[in-house]
């Protein structure tokens, strides 16, 4: 037996087992079930369990047999629900089956936590912001603030980072490659935002970037959409002149739909002295 049909059938046990302890836990009364007599083992029995997932009793007690059964997103989704499992354990009933959960889209208010607050301010020689679901700047530190201006001064569409790509041309001035930059972010958020299809503000976003720059309107008829990368980017600063930085982009495990996009000071141009003075 090789190592990937090892690995294989021990994501089935492990998978069966966790069903088998969900299924235990959850009380009849929590889905709407009568205790009844004779419960000689805790929780639901399979065929309440199977009934509310609407799957076959039989199929359902070959999963937790660990037999070599495949279930689909959508029967996985229904297991989750009858389970009333939240969405750590969503994620992992997906992962032991080899499939991407799919992921809830919110629309509350986005907030950034004290801790991460206290990490972007210890970022002091690297400009770092945070991104919200819709490439809002959400928070930032100083050296990000002296490097690209003044969002304290911005209200929210403008301090969007594709709205200060396209409709704001002190930023466009700034990057020295603002072509391949803007094509590349552009491919990004598009891919991002397809989770949002329909959202109404990101539908007024994209309306007002068409409205405000001809390239936008353009690049975005195209449907191009590429994973996050991470590169060089080159600035031509209004009182330094050219820096350079390799920035980074890093999802957040706690809040999914947060990055934090880092800015590190290359030897070239003489970005590190530049940036000290800039802060100093």
């Amino acid at each position: 037996m090789d190592q990937r049909t090892d690995a294989f059938e021990a994501r089935r046990r492990e998978f069966a087992a966790f069903l088998r302890s969900r299924r235990e836990r959850l009380a009849p009364s929590e889905v709407g079930l009568p205790e009844g007599f004779r419960r000689r083992t805790p929780g639901l029995r399979r065929e309440e369990l199977a009934m509310l997932a609407g799957v076959g009793t039989t199929w359902y007690t070959w999963l937790e047999q660990g037999r070599d059964v495949r279930p689909s997103a959508q029967v996985l989704n229904a297991l989750a629900d009858a389970l009333r499992l939240d969405e750590a354990e969503r994620q992992h009933l997906f992962t032991l089956n080899n499939r991407q959960a799919p992921q809830a889209v919110s629309s509350a208010p986005e907030c950034v936590d004290e801790p991460l607050q206290r990490m972007l301010a210890n970022l002091t020689h690297q400009p770092a912001y945070v991104l919200g679901r819709r490439w809002d700047v959400l928070a930032w530190n100083r050296a990000a603030d002296v490097l690209f201006g003044g969002y304290d001064t911005l209200d929210r569409d403008e301090r969007n980072i594709m709205h200060r790509l396209f409709a704001d041309p002190a930023h466009r001035r700034l990057l020295v490659d603002w072509e391949s930059v803007a094509r590349v972010s552009l491919a990004m958020f598009r891919a991002d935002s397809a989770r949002y299809a329909g959202d109404p503000d990101f539908e007024r976003l994209i309306t007002l970037l068409k409205q405000a720059s001809n390239e936008f309107r353009d690049w975005w008829q195209r449907h191009e959409v590429i994973s996050p990368l991470s590169g060089i980017k080159r600035i031509d600063h209004p009182a330094k002149g050219r820096m350079s930085f390799e920035h980074t982009g890093l999802t957040l495990t706690n809040r999914p739909e947060m990055k934090l996009i880092v800015y590190t000071p290359l030897d070239d141009d003489d970005t590190n002295r530049k940036l000290a003075e800039l802060l100093a």
